[in-house]
């Protein structure tokens, strides 16, 4: 039997580098667990652009925070790319439906809080 899978979204990565209360105890145990778990550089990409933007601020570097938690980047890839296009419009964010993209095709579950996610064919946690 395999070991479950997960795949961070950028809003969960930003909860988790602010040590919000949003971070329910199911995903705190999950992280405790030692399962893989991976971020999206799609993500990073997200969180640059908001945070050159102002809206919102990260304590350090992506990729400090990362490595904190024992997360490994998943590039993005053309592969993920082109399950995009063929994704039904539930979700217009560019970032959210690549991240979803790769979370079909390597067939991860998708740890989020947004709930308009599950109207894929993807695997969620919610947080």
């Amino acid at each position: 039997m395999s070991q479950e899978r997960y795949l961070v979204d950028t809003q969960v990565l930003v909860w988790l580098d602010q040590r919000s209360q949003r971070i329910s105890r199911r995903l705190q145990t999950t992280l405790d667990s030692g399962f893989d778990v991976y971020f999206s550089s799609a993500s990073a990409w997200e969180i640059a652009i908001k945070c050159s933007l102002g809206k919102i601020s990260i304590s350090g570097p992506l990729s400090a925070l990362a490595d904190s938690f024992g997360f490994v980047e998943l590039p993005v890839t053309t592969r993920y790319v082109e399950i995009v296009a063929a994704l039904p419009w539930h979700h217009r964010d560019p970032f959210d439906r690549l991240i979803v993209a790769q979370a079909m095709k390597d067939r991860l579950t998708l740890v989020t809080g947004d709930r308009r996610l599950g109207k894929y064919d993807v695997k969620l946690l919610q947080v």
